[in-house]
C-alpha cells in the first residue's frame, strides 16, 4: 500500500473525481492527504474527505494568502482543525521566491499557525521556498513535528531538519535530469522520508509538464526503489509506516 501524503485535489482540477479515486485505488494508493491551503479549498477539502474514505486532511494557510487571512479566519480554523479527518495542519511557511516585500507579514501569520499547532498538537506541512534560514529559526521556537513539503534543499539541510524530527516529503521532482535529491536521499535514508505527488502539479518523469495525481506515486516510488537498491514493496512499506506513523493513520 503507498500513501500520497500530499495532494490537491478539487474539482476545478479534475472533471471526475470518483475516476481518480478509483485509480489511485488502482494503483495501489490506498491513502490520500488533500491540502486546503486556502478559505475556498479548507472547505471543499473537508466535503471530500467526508465523501471518501481514502481522504484524510490538513488545513491551513498558505504564504501566498497573506494579506487575506483575519483573526475571524484563524479563529474558525482551529475549529475546522477538529474534524475527524484532519491529520495536520498545513501547508504553511514562507516563500521568498517573489521577493520579501511582504516578509514580516509572512512571518507572522507562519508564527501564528505553528502557535495553533503546538496548542493543538497537530503535525504541521511545511512550504519553504527561498526562506530556509527563517523557515528554520521559525519553527526551533515551537514544539511541533511534522512533514517539509517537496523538499528541495542540500544533504546539509536535510540533515537539520531530519534532527529537528521532521520527515522530507519527496515527490516527482526527484525523477527530473536536474535534480538533486537522490543525493538527499541517499544521505538521510528511506526512514526520514513520505512519498507525495503535490498533484495536480509536478507529475514525474516521463509525465512531467502534465496534470499529476496521486496514482503516479508507485512511479516515485521504482525511482528511489532502484536509487537505493531495495525492492518496491520495500519502499511502500517504510514509508506508509512512516506516513502512518506521523499523520496517526493505522
Amino acid at each position: 500500500m503507498f500513501i500520497d501524503t500530499h495532494c490537491h485535489l478539487s474539482y476545478e482540477d479534475y472533471a471526475d473525481i470518483d475516476l481518480v479515486i478509483k485509480e489511485n485505488r488502482e494503483a495501489g494508493v490506498k491513502k490520500i492527504i488533500i491540502s486546503g491551503c486556502s478559505e475556498s479549498w479548507i472547505e471543499e477539502s473537508l466535503k471530500l474527505s467526508r465523501l471518501y474514505d481514502d481522504i484524510f486532511v490538513t488545513l491551513g494557510y498558505h504564504p501566498s494568502e497573506v494579506g487575506t487571512v483575519t483573526e475571524d479566519m484563524l479563529l474558525d480554523l482551529r475549529k475546522q482543525l477538529l474534524d475527524d479527518k484532519v491529520v495536520g495542519l498545513g501547508e504553511i511557511g514562507l516563500d521568498y521566491y517573489y521577493g520579501k516585500d511582504n516578509k514580516d507579514e509572512q512571518l507572522e501569520l507562519f508564527e501564528k499557525q505553528l502557535k495553533i499547532a503546538e496548542d493543538m498538537n497537530l503535525m504541521v506541512v511545511i512550504h519553504s521556498r527561498d526562506a530556509t534560514e527563517d523557515t528554520i529559526n521559525c519553527l526551533k521556537k515551537y514544539n511541533v513535528k511534522g512533514v517539509i513539503h517537496c523538499f528541495s534543499g542540500s544533504i546539509e539541510t536535510a540533515k537539520i531538519y531530519v534532527s529537528m524530527g521532521y520527515k522530507l516529503g519527496i515527490g516527482g521532482v526527484i525523477t527530473f535530469k536536474n535534480s538533486k535529491l537522490s543525493e538527499v536521499v541517499k544521505a538521510v535514508g528511506l526512514n526520514n522520508i513520505v512519498l507525495e505527488t503535490d498533484a495536480p502539479y509536478l507529475a514525474p518523469t516521463p509525465y512531467r509538464g502534465q496534470q499529476n495525481s496521486s496514482k503516479n506515486i508507485p512511479i516515485i516510488a521504482e525511482f528511489i526503489a532502484n536509487l537505493m537498491d531495495v525492492s518496491i514493496s520495500e519502499v511502500a512499506s517504510i514509508t506508509t509506516k512512516n506516513a502512518c506513523e506521523l499523520f496517526d493513520l493505522n
